[in-house]
């Protein structure tokens, strides 16, 4: 982890700092994008995130850039902290002057600096998942991940199908957990689901087993939902399997990143979570619409950076291809590609097939996730 985190500080620093002064003599006009990443910190979203829009980067600028304007990519460490954040969007808006932002990668960070996004008029594609961020809707803020309700639903209606009534729910102390807390509270009754118990847990924490005594007191328990995208969700996975407590375990669609399973280990076997459908990719009918996509996108990135891909590099690649499509549609122009990105329809990415509007910001709907359990610490399809 640390060998991958140092190499892709280092190419940040190559593309970012070095390399584009460099190729400025021979371009007419570059498109600097800005993204703010975590990539240290209590998490380690921002490494794939980092990693992908840099392969993209080059991999667009030697195809002469995106309509022959080459890419200057901007990135920024924020290691998960909003106060951070905030300091680099205005960094990078008033200072670096860029066209566009991809990230933050959490939606705590997202949330602090979407008014200054919609302020500036400044494009912001997020990688982060909470639904807030785009609801309600405003004019330069947009999402790839998918949405917190629809990932709720598919966890819901799984468990009506096992017969499940009477959950435990637990959650991160950020802002992921947080909105996806109030979603899972919120379309419960929908389904027939009581939650009998809520835990909110820090997202640093290494032991979380008087979190999980104090649910196993409650005998009535028959499922427990894991809302959260930092390491510390797969502590409370094995403090669970530690007790001796054999409950189901669904976690959020935060969890699709195979670091969080080596983490767990062998408490990892079972659990079960909506994902797209990047981390299955293999198994897809042959004419699935994001199938050779997504098999492009995993074999590019494996062969590059020697680690399985994950659904938050994923967020990014869509962040970065929904962008580039806009500006070849619609040019240079901040609030034509503004208006390109939220009228773009059928674009195939990691998450699914994008279908923007005014009234939606994020594109997907609920079948864009696929269920997906772990065996033998491997992602695969559950149920199929």
């Amino acid at each position: 982890m640390k060998n991958m985190l140092k190499k892709t500080i280092v190419g940040i620093a190559a593309v970012g700092m070095l390399a584009v002064p460099c190729l400025q003599a021979a371009m007419a006009e570059a498109i600097k994008i800005g993204a703010i990443l975590s990539l240290t910190g209590p998490s380690f979203l921002g490494v794939p995130e980092a990693n992908t829009l840099q392969m993209l980067t080059e991999e667009a600028n030697a195809k002469g850039g995106i309509k022959g304007n080459k890419i200057e990519l901007i990135i920024k460490d924020s290691a998960g902290d909003p106060e951070k954040a905030i300091s680099f969007a205005k960094q990078l808006i008033e200072e670096e002057k860029v066209f566009a932002i991809i990230g933050p990668s959490t939606s705590g960070e997202t949330m602090k600096i979407k008014k200054i996004a919609e302020e500036s008029e400044t494009l912001m594609l997020s990688c982060a998942a909470a639904e807030v961020i785009v609801n309600p809707v405003g004019q330069w803020v947009f999402k790839t991940p998918q949405m917190d309700s629809d990932a709720v639903k598919k966890i819901y209606m799984e468990m009506q199908k096992m017969k499940i009534a009477k959950i435990a729910v637990v959650a991160s102390n950020d802002g992921f957990g947080k909105a996806g807390k109030e979603q899972l509270q919120q379309i419960a009754p929908q389904f027939g689901i009581e939650i009998l118990a809520e835990e909110v847990y820090d997202k640093a924490a290494t032991d979380l087993s008087a979190v999980v005594a104090k649910l196993m007191a409650n005998k009535d328990i028959q499922a427990v939902v894991n809302w959260s995208i930092v390491p510390a969700q797969s502590i409370i996975i094995k403090n669970i399997r530690q007790a001796g407590w054999n409950v189901p375990i669904f976690q959020s669609h935060g969890f699709g990143n195979i670091k969080f399973v080596q983490a767990a280990g062998e408490a990892a076997e079972g659990v079960i979570f909506p994902a797209g459908r990047l981390l299955v990719a293999e198994v897809l009918p042959a004419d699935h619409p994001q199938k050779a996509l997504l098999l492009n996108y995993k074999n590019d990135y494996e062969e590059r950076f020697k680690e399985d891909v994950s659904t938050f590099g994923g967020h990014a690649y869509d962040a970065f291809t929904i962008l580039a499509k806009a500006i070849e549609q619609a040019g240079t122009d901040k609030v034509k590609v503004r208006q390109a990105v939220e009228n773009m329809q059928g674009c195939v990415g990691t998450a699914g097939v994008f279908n923007f509007s005014p009234t939606d910001h994020t594109g997907l709907a609920l079948d864009a996730f696929e269920m997906i359990t772990v065996k033998n610490g491997k992602f695969v399809l559950y149920n199929k």
